[in-house]
């Protein structure tokens, strides 16, 4: 999927439990305790995804850095 994405030079916009992990450092479970915080914030349903910007907006982190770290 990487790759196909890549080679369109298109960044993910969908931000995973892994993800979360991997920019801050904490356990999947905190993470996906996060990412239905974000959820429930923003007023989403379960099959919903959360954005890259709403994770953004919620941790306050810098969109280029989170899609750095990402790819």
């Amino acid at each position: 999927m990487a790759s196909v994405l890549k080679q369109y030079n298109m960044d993910r916009i969908c931000v995973y439990p892994k993800d979360v992990q991997a920019i801050t450092g904490r356990s999947l479970r905190f993470s996906r305790k996060l990412i239905k915080s974000i959820k429930e914030k923003y007023s989403k349903e379960k099959h919903q995804f959360v954005t890259v910007e709403e994770f953004c907006q919620y941790s306050g982190f810098k969109k280029e850095l989170v899609q750095s770290l990402m790819n």
